[in-house]
């Protein structure tokens, strides 16, 4: 399976519209070579770079989306609908573009697609932690995009 974005390669600088400086418009996404097994996809979106003055674990969840239907065969991105959008660190259900400190260096942001054997019972006021708990033991396979971005 492999997650790409057609706004930017693996490792590279993700672009300002899709971040708070831009439009923070959500990065496109395409998915490939889904499990034919799979029932559903799930997304989270993470900087693992925070500094830990701001927040002690050092990481901030952009976007978590779970129930986004599988395509078969071929490309799919994340829908409209039906799938669910999940809590951010920020508390909201919407993607949050990118925006470390200004003069921070450069964070990574981890988007990370996982197929799953089964459809999720979350409601959406479930975060990260309570999504990555309810994929425990159903997880087919996982594939992951690195974007980069930095506020002068």
């Amino acid at each position: 399976m492999r997650i790409e974005s057609p706004a930017f390669r693996d490792g590279d600088r993700i672009p300002v519209e899709h971040t708070v400086d831009g439009a923070d418009a959500p990065v496109p996404l395409l998915f490939h070579d889904v499990p034919e097994a799979a029932e559903a996809l799930a997304l989270v979106v993470h900087d693992p770079d925070v500094p830990r003055d701001r927040r002690p674990d050092g990481n901030f969840d952009h976007w978590v989306v779970w129930n986004i239907p599988p395509a078969h065969p071929g490309t799919s991105g994340i829908p409209d609908h039906p799938a669910v959008v999940g809590r951010t660190t920020r508390g909201t259900n919407t993607w949050i573009g990118p925006a470390p400190p200004p003069g921070d260096g450069p964070h990574r942001y981890y988007f990370t697609l996982y197929a799953l054997d089964r459809t999720l019972d979350l409601p959406d006021t479930a975060g990260r932690g309570e999504l990555e708990s309810a994929m425990e033991g159903h997880v087919l396979d996982r594939a992951v995009l690195m974007g980069r971005f930095q506020r002068d």
